[in-house]
């Protein structure tokens, strides 16, 4: 991609995301995060009075920063990256990422770009951001 070809409004692909008990397991393992509204939904519903087995935070934001990775490849690298978890979401739930340019600074190389996780109403969960140094 080249960045000239490169406009305000472009939208970034959209990925669906469908967690699993195996997927929220591995990456709870991996982060070291024991905490039992991951995996156990006895415990998230009836002690935390979440409605299911709820999605990682994290997980949701690494999910952000690789829609903007991807859609970048080996023509540039992420200089920033940030998100924040508005809304929970849970075990069963189809969530899209994707995002749009909203800046392109031609002069120093680098577009900014808004991010999203979707819910399957189309409420966005977690926004995020991220700029991209092209190369």
């Amino acid at each position: 991609m080249k960045l000239v070809e490169i406009q305000v409004g472009d939208e970034l692909p959209s990925r669906e995301h469908v967690a699993t008990n195996v997927s929220l397991f591995l990456y709870n393992a991996a982060i070291w995060n024991a905490h039992r509204i991951h995996y156990d939904e006895p415990y998230a519903m009836n002690v935390e009075g979440h409605p299911g087995v709820v999605i990682d935070g994290p997980l949701q934001g690494d999910w952000l920063s690789q829609c903007a990775i991807n859609w970048v490849r080996e023509d540039g690298q992420l200089v920033s990256f940030e998100y924040s978890n508005r809304a929970s979401s849970c075990l069963g739930e189809t969530l899209t990422s994707g995002g749009k340019v909203i800046e392109v600074d031609e002069a120093n190389r680098r577009v900014s770009v808004e991010l999203f996780i979707k819910n399957e109403k189309g409420e966005i969960t977690t926004p995020g951001s991220a700029t991209i140094q092209f190369n």
